[in-house]
């Protein structure tokens, strides 16, 4: 499954179901940049585990401000619509997997 851009008008009903990672970022942030890799690797390993998606905090500023986002890139965890992980700053493959795989 590809990783997929959300919006403030469909943020609710892309994290309502499941577990999904939510990517907190902005095109001029360097540490964002450097986490999609890791994230693309992801979702092409764990699909079956996790979705992946991205919010856009410059265009989106309403969900990221329902959710205390104040640094960029910060990756929330959704399982069934609520917050059950949060990491902030870059996080090591490794690291993500770990995060993933507590709440699977």
């Amino acid at each position: 499954m590809a990783i997929k851009n959300v919006t403030d008008q469909n943020f609710a009903s892309e994290t309502a179901e499941g577990l999904v990672l939510v990517d907190f970022w902005a095109p001029w942030c360097g540490p964002c940049k450097m986490i999609a890799p890791v994230l693309e690797e992801i979702d092409g390993e764990m699909s079956d585990k996790v979705q992946i998606v991205k919010l856009d905090v410059d265009d989106n500023q309403e969900t990221a401000s329902k959710f205390g986002v104040m640094s960029i890139p910060t990756l929330l965890l959704f399982k069934d619509g609520n917050v059950v992980d949060q990491v902030i700053g870059f996080q090591p493959k490794e690291a993500l997997v770990e995060l993933i795989n507590k709440h699977a």
